[in-house]
Order: structure tokens, then C-alpha cells, then sequence
């Protein structure tokens, strides 16, 4: 028994220290990325609905680079967000973030992608932009990072952004109004 006890505790302590040292680089880049089946709604349909949300419900302004394509079933749209790395006396530091919101419907559904992100270093040069992963990356080596952990905080702010609007969208999807689903309220074939 405490052989079995020992093993498992030196699992969890191993798994633990796995996940620490994971954290301490920058990382992965961040993205939220999700296929969806619904073969039954079809593929116009699908891309009717995504371009209408990236028009009309699209929150994460202003947005650019609007771009649509029927035949492909492409929506993409660039938004805009805020991440707030901070001093070393606790003073935020707001940086404008730009992202790609991607969406591809198929024949047996669709999928979507946040990501590509990118920092706006100086507000006055929106056009130059910096990878996200750079920015990280340079924030985790500067000397006051060990105070205020901006590496980390910024990758949790982008991460939280990703998946609000991945959740936003999805949301939007699953609302899918009656009259655009093909199967709902027709009999069922004998």
C-alpha cells in the first residue's frame, strides 16, 4: 500500500513540475481553433450566418481587412483588442493587439480560428506591428518581469481575448434562427 501511495504522490509531484516549467517560457502562440460538424444546415447557409456575424455582432473593433468568398465559404475579418503589461511601481500600460478571426464552411459543417496575433507598439505606427510571441517573448527577458510577470500576464489577457471571441461567435452559430435549419420541424422519413 504505501508503495502504491509513494508512486502516486511522485506522479503528481512529477506532473506538477512538468506544468511549472511549461509556464515559464513564452510558449505556444496563443489561438483558439474548433471544427464544427453540421452537415445537415449546409454550407451557404453556414457562411451566410459567420458573415453576417463578422458584419453586424463582430465586437472587437475597429476591424480591417474585411474579406468574404462565397464559393470558398471564407469569412475573414481583423479585430482589435487591448492587453495591459505594467510597470514595475504597478502603472498599466495599454497595448492596442490586432487579430485574425478566420471561419471556412464545408459540406459537413465548418471551422474557425482566432489568432495571428500582433502588438501595436507605438500608436502612432499602427501599420508596424509585432508578433505576439516576440512580444512576449522580449517581455519575459526584461529586468523587472520577475516582479510583474508581464510575459505571463499578457499571454493570459490574449488568451482570455481568443476565447471571448471564439465564444462569442459559437454563441451567435448555436442561436441559428429555425427557419435556417434544414431538418427542424419535418417529419421524420419512413
Amino acid at each position: 500500500m504505501k508503495k502504491v501511495l509513494f508512486s502516486l504522490l511522485l506522479a503528481g509531484l512529477v506532473s506538477t513540475t512538468q506544468v511549472a516549467v511549461a509556464q515559464s517560457g513564452s510558449g505556444p502562440a496563443v489561438s483558439y481553433t474548433e471544427n464544427v460538424l453540421a452537415e445537415e444546415i449546409g454550407k451557404e447557409i453556414l457562411f451566410r450566418r459567420a458573415l453576417d456575424w463578422t458584419e453586424n455582432h463582430f465586437s472587437y473593433g475597429p476591424k480591417t481587412g474585411a474579406k468574404s468568398d462565397l464559393a470558398a465559404g471564407t469569412v475573414r475579418v481583423t479585430g482589435t483588442g487591448k492587453v495591459t503589461p505594467v510597470t514595475t511601481n504597478g502603472k498599466e500600460l495599454v497595448q492596442t493587439i490586432r487579430f485574425d478571426f478566420v471561419f471556412r464552411a464545408t459540406d459537413k459543417g465548418y471551422d474557425y480560428s482566432v489568432g495571428s496575433f500582433r502588438v501595436i507598439p507605438d500608436p502612432n505606427q499602427p501599420e508596424n506591428t509585432v508578433m505576439l510571441s516576440d512580444y512576449i517573448g522580449q517581455l519575459a527577458t526584461e529586468k523587472g518581469n520577475g516582479k510583474t510577470f508581464n510575459d505571463r500576464r499578457v499571454t493570459a489577457q490574449a488568451n482570455a481575448l481568443a476565447s471571448e471571441a471564439a465564444m462569442s461567435f459559437r454563441s451567435y452559430m448555436n442561436t441559428m434562427p429555425a427557419a435556417e435549419e434544414n431538418t427542424l420541424g419535418q417529419p421524420a422519413a419512413n
